[in-house]
């Protein structure tokens, strides 16, 4: 019996066909990754920024679109790329074909907008693939199981990308972007930010969680789960790019990255009654909305009561508020206020595991430049600080200068020569 290609996953951003141009050379890539030997299944992103347009679009005829119709607006935008990408690698003269989410079977959850994958069938994949076409497949969209359009959330594609390798039993995957991997910190806003060859799951995980925009956190986490190898690379150019696997680290050094986030909003419940179970039913009212909170920080109560403070996305700030001031007046707290003006600031490394001081280091450095800090959130391989965003671009070239992550090259023959 013959024995089938490998499959391969890869993934294209919008940027990475922005336009006819860009379409054609993501095809050729396509192309010539099929000639070599394997089977491909290309997730494809709409087209450069026409999601934000759409979401302008929305805004301009609904201040308050609603989720589903949302949903189905934005999902267009991946049919038109996908559809020009295949015709495009029919040109080159190999067998396409298109499919949106729901038609390949991506089923997903309710909650529109940032639905959940809950189950992929590949058959019709494979079925094509069995016909040596390459399958070119709609990023970030879903269907629910009665038939309800839905969308992944920001960078969804890449979940789709892994989830798909997942579903048709390959371990590779292949994520093109506009850079040309994962860096110590986003190229775009510290010069001297280096490139690194290798990172773990984790370290992406957290990177991901604190805003890096190299990948979804979510897609991430389902890469760990099954143990699907990621390459992150970038689409204008043929250098390997970074490796995201299970373990992967330099021995020198402690700290892998370090991020910037700017898409967080600060909200404060004042003079909260300080009784057992008050705060149980703040955070249980707000999830039940299905809204992602993330840092929280709970003052110390001398009179009994007690200020809350925490994070949740800037875009749903407006519905946050809502939520929080009706709970406010059924536990009888004070005001709440909120701060849309504030950037989380992030370093990340798995050496933070076996040294310590990373923390007061950090703080030393943001002390230096005279930036006060709202808020601390810890993990084992993370600290994450709220500070002003005002301050954001200084912070982040204060940490890097100060983990010494410039000098890459130097710790990696360092690490090497040990």
């Amino acid at each position: 019996m013959k024995k089938r290609p490998p499959i391969i996953v890869q993934k294209f951003g919008g940027s990475s066909v922005a336009n006819v141009q860009r379409i054609r050379r993501v095809a050729r890539r396509i192309v010539a990754t099929k000639r070599k030997g394997f089977n491909v299944v290309a997730v494809v992103s709409a087209l450069g920024d026409s999601t934000d347009d759409l979401l302008a679009l929305a805004h301009q005829v609904n201040k308050n679109p609603p989720a589903r119709e949302i949903d189905m607006l934005l999902s267009t935008g991946e049919q038109v790329s996908v559809a020009l990408l295949a015709m495009a690698i029919c040109e080159l003269g190999e067998e396409a074909i298109s499919f949106t989410g729901g038609q390949v079977g991506i089923v997903t959850d309710h909650f529109h907008t940032k639905a959940k994958i809950q189950n992929i069938s590949a058959k019709r994949i494979i079925k094509e693939l069995k016909k040596s076409k390459i399958v070119v497949v709609a990023g970030f969209q879903g269907i629910t199981p009665d038939k309800e359009i839905t969308t992944l959330g920001r960078g969804g594609s890449d979940l789709t990308a892994v989830a798909l390798a997942k579903a048709v039993g390959t371990t590779m995957c292949e994520i093109y972007t506009d850079i040309d991997g994962v860096y110590t910190a986003d190229p775009r806003l510290e010069k001297n930010a280096s490139k690194l060859p290798t990172i773990s799951y984790d370290e992406m995980l957290e990177l991901a969680a604190t805003g890096a925009q190299v990948m979804q956190a979510r897609s991430v986490e389902v890469a760990k789960k099954f143990g699907i190898t990621l390459h992150i690379r970038s689409s204008f150019n043929n250098k390997p790019g970074t490796l995201v696997t299970e373990e992967a680290k330099m021995e020198a050094l402690v700290v892998s990255g370090i991020s910037v986030h700017k898409g967080e909003a600060k909200i404060t419940i004042n003079d909260v009654p300080d009784k057992p179970g008050v705060a149980a039913l703040i955070f249980k009212e707000i999830s039940s909305r299905n809204i992602n909170i993330d840092m929280i920080v709970q003052n110390v109560s001398k009179t009994g009561y007690t200020d809350i403070s925490f994070t949740v996305p800037r875009a749903g700030l407006r519905s946050s508020m809502d939520v929080v001031r009706k709970v406010a007046r059924k536990i009888r707290a004070g005001e709440v206020t909120s701060a849309d003006d504030i950037a989380k600031i992030s370093v990340v490394g798995l050496g933070m595991r076996s040294h310590s001081g990373i923390a007061a280091k950090m703080f030393e450095a943001l002390a230096a430049q005279k930036i006060n800090i709202e808020m601390i959130s810890t993990s084992e391989i993370k600290i994450s600080c709220v500070i002003r965003r005002r301050h954001a671009q200084k912070a982040l070239h204060a940490l890097h200068k100060t983990f010494n992550l410039h000098n890459l090259e130097k710790l990696q023959k360092k690490s090497e020569h040990k």
